[in-house]
């Protein structure tokens, strides 16, 4: 297998396993805090092992300068996830996941006001058609779920920060992607200890055999090896391939929640969903026009 079609395969699998992750949430009984600290602690060792098999030496030297915006992203990412994992709590996963994928609606609207770029008739097209996607998601009741509307919200709010994330992200030079990720979890570790501890404790103990396996999934399935997986695909492979690949992720997550998890979807979500995902595949496959 050449290097093109494996990391083509890599990327493929990091983005159905991220599919899968409301599942595994879904087997987690603690709070969404906990929860994320635990994601990113577990990450972060085994980021850390990787970098010290591969022997790729984190250059501090040269992204001292950049610490600052390394840390407030990665409180944002650590955060980001408590809201997704809270999102999950309240509406289905395929409407949480959905409203969460507004993420690059919001840095396409946000990037000509911060960095200037040009808004394109196409890029507005993209918007109001993505937003009119949001309102149908939203505008149908998640059955079971026991807030939908809440649910979504929390989906969006985790939207923006990931957005967030991204913007700062765009303004941080001359570091790594695996080093970069690294670098975000151990902040996200120093910011939701305290938070986790001031907002609730910690019940680790409280965990049974299948809680426990479900976190270990989440910390270094879901999130140590698919991050490795992923930054070590996308060298060797075209934005454009990254960003159709990309999309496997919702879609395997509407498939886990209609006929893994038995949740309600109706046609209007489905619509919605695809207005969602198809508006925002074609702005990221227009960028480069």
């Amino acid at each position: 297998m050449n290097e093109k079609n494996s990391a083509r395969l890599k990327l493929a699998f990091s983005m159905a396993v991220f599919g899968t992750i409301g599942l595994f949430v879904r087997m987690i009984p603690l709070p969404s805090a906990e929860i994320a600290l635990y994601r990113a602690i577990l990450a972060v060792v085994l980021i850390g092992v990787f970098l010290l098999v591969t022997r790729q030496k984190i250059p501090f030297g040269i992204i001292k300068k950049q610490l600052p915006l390394l840390i407030v992203s990665g409180v944002a990412v650590g955060f980001n996830w408590i809201l997704l994992f809270e999102a999950y709590k309240y509406t289905t996963v395929s409407a949480a996941t959905l409203s969460y994928y507004f993420a690059p609606v919001i840095v396409t609207l946000l990037c000509p006001i911060i960095f200037r770029e040009k808004m394109t008739a196409k890029r507005w097209i993209c918007f109001f058609m993505s937003t009119l996607g949001i309102v149908l998601i939203t505008g149908n009741g998640g059955g079971a779920a026991s807030n939908h509307l809440l649910g979504v919200i929390l989906g969006l709010c985790a939207a923006c920060l990931y957005a967030f994330a991204v913007l700062v992200n765009k303004a941080i030079k001359n570091v790594g992607g695996i080093h970069r990720t690294f670098l975000q979890f151990v902040a996200a570790c120093a910011v939701l200890v305290p938070y986790t501890a001031l907002t609730g404790g910690f019940h680790i103990s409280v965990l049974d055999t299948t809680g426990i396996a479900a976190l270990l999934t989440v910390g270094i399935l879901h999130t140590g090896v698919t991050y490795c997986l992923y930054f070590s695909s996308l060298k060797d492979i075209s934005g454009q391939k990254a960003a159709l690949l990309s999309y496997i992720d919702p879609l395997v997550a509407v498939v886990i929640s209609v006929f893994v998890l038995g949740e309600p979807i109706t046609i209007l979500q489905i619509a919605g969903g695809l207005l969602v995902l198809g508006f925002t595949l074609w702005n990221e496959l227009g960028q480069d026009e």
